[in-house]
């Protein structure tokens, strides 16, 4: 009996491409290689938004430093209940989490009039929003036929694309934006992970994207894009601290964190429906439930630590058909590393200081497997008229919403916080396509 198991799990992986499908467990060494190479690809961004913040409010460095290993450290624990998931709160699927861009707004407005104390208080009850909404996501779920979930990942790629060009371009409002040295790293690391990719075998493969990045750091020190100082003047151990600034529960404050809360919502369905796109599974809704639930929670747990609200990270999609690795437990292992990044900050803050190229070079390619993989659900669709509207219209105002965002200028706030991401516009528009626009 166990043997005719085993064939059929053989049977299924040779048919599916995938490597390790969704429940496999590579070995602990190999786990540890691509569970690194999947922080490595949402690192910039976990970092990226109490930095943004701490810059915003014009906090002292010792407290920018605490809140960027919080912000590691939450992701870590989010990480680690969504992949592995406990009782009913968790996906069980390979999901990195951390915090979001959508929540700056909010955070610097709540932060310049009662300080990290109410970013902290607004957070935590901020996320009772999304715990709410996870227990009403499965009567919802008919409203997400493969027309609507194949335009959302579509879009996930298409509005991500934008960045990883301005990363290759070496970020924006850099003085070297656009200049040939930085255009010829991100080039060359593109290179190297789409030929190891294609060619490479076993984990050379699988890991394309970690070689690729560190060939990419090799090319760019002689160019003069590493500066090593933050990581020697980081220090070599920060432990988490429970309210540590305090907290200030004033429910005033949770008003501008409401429209980031119900954007990170529709965001993290979306991106959980990806996810099951690449692994090659169909989540239930009650997964989607789970899955927003640990969102949720996560959300909650950072306030106490002070961080910043924690979502699902679109970026690593594009790891797991480029990879064809699926495996939870190399998420789960991902969240043990990341908390261990946040532990020792001179670590973290060595993968901190990677050249913007660097990480544009495997943007482009991680980012544009995401949209095709999109592009792939949306050809089992039926090209009939009604269906053929839903993704032109949605993809056109989430992909006009994220190239010009001025065009959503004089809306009322609450609108435009709800709008300012493409993924949720295109989202929103196409729930709404799909549920005026008639069957034929």
């Amino acid at each position: 009996m166990s043997s005719r198991k085993d064939n059929q799990r053989q049977d299924m992986k040779s048919t599916s491409g995938l490597l390790y499908r969704i429940d496999d467990k590579p070995p602990i060494s190999v786990s540890i290689l691509l569970g690194f190479q999947n922080i490595i690809a949402a690192f910039g961004g976990i970092v990226a938004v109490p930095l943004v913040i701490a810059g915003a409010l014009k906090l002292p460095i010792q407290d920018t430093a605490f809140l960027v290993s919080a912000a590691i450290f939450v992701a870590s624990i989010a990480t680690f209940i969504q992949a592995r998931g406990f009782w009913k709160i968790g996906a069980r699927v390979p999901c990195i989490m951390g915090t979001d861009f959508t929540f700056v707004g909010p955070s610097i407005a709540v932060g310049s009039i009662a300080g990290l104390p109410g970013i902290f208080g607004a957070t935590i009850l901020g996320s009772f929003i999304e715990m709410i909404i996870s227990r009403f996501l499965k009567p919802l779920m008919k409203y997400f036929p493969p027309v609507v979930t194949g335009t959302v990942v579509t879009l996930i790629g298409l509005t991500l694309l934008p960045v990883s060009m301005d990363w290759a371009a070496g970020g924006v409002g850099s003085a070297d934006y656009g200049s040939l040295a930085n255009i010829g790293v991100a080039i060359i690391v593109l290179l190297v992970i789409v030929l190891l990719n294609r060619y490479g075998k076993g984990l050379i493969s699988s890991a394309s994207i970690l070689i690729g990045i560190i060939v990419g750091y090799i090319i760019s020190y002689p160019l003069g894009m590493l500066d090593f100082t933050p990581v020697v003047e980081a220090g070599w151990i920060e432990l988490p601290t429970l309210f540590k600034y305090g907290i200030d529960f004033n429910p005033t404050y949770v008003i501008p964190f409401i429209a980031a809360y119900l954007v990170t919502s529709i965001e993290t369905v979306g991106c959980l429906i990806a996810i099951g796109e690449a692994s090659e599974v169909e989540l239930t809704s009650d997964q989607l439930s789970a899955g927003l639930l640990a969102d949720g929670l996560g959300s909650f747990i950072a306030g106490f630590f002070g961080a910043g609200a924690n979502t699902s990270f679109s970026q690593n999609v594009g790891l797991i058909p480029l990879t064809r690795v699926a495996s939870r437990f190399v998420i789960v292992i991902a969240g043990i590393l990341l908390m261990l990044l946040g532990l020792f900050p001179k670590f973290s803050t060595l993968i901190a200081i990677m050249p913007n190229p660097v990480l544009g070079g495997a943007g482009i390619v991680m980012f544009g497997v995401v949209a095709a993989s999109g592009i792939k659900t949306l050809g089992r669709v039926k090209a009939n008229n009604r269906n053929l509207l839903i993704i032109a219209i949605s993809v056109a105002l989430g992909l006009g919403t994220t190239v010009r965002p001025d065009f959503l200028g004089n809306l009322p706030s609450i609108l435009k916080s709800l709008f300012s991401s493409g993924i949720s516009t295109g989202t929103i528009v196409a729930l709404l396509l799909n549920i005026i626009l008639k069957e034929e």
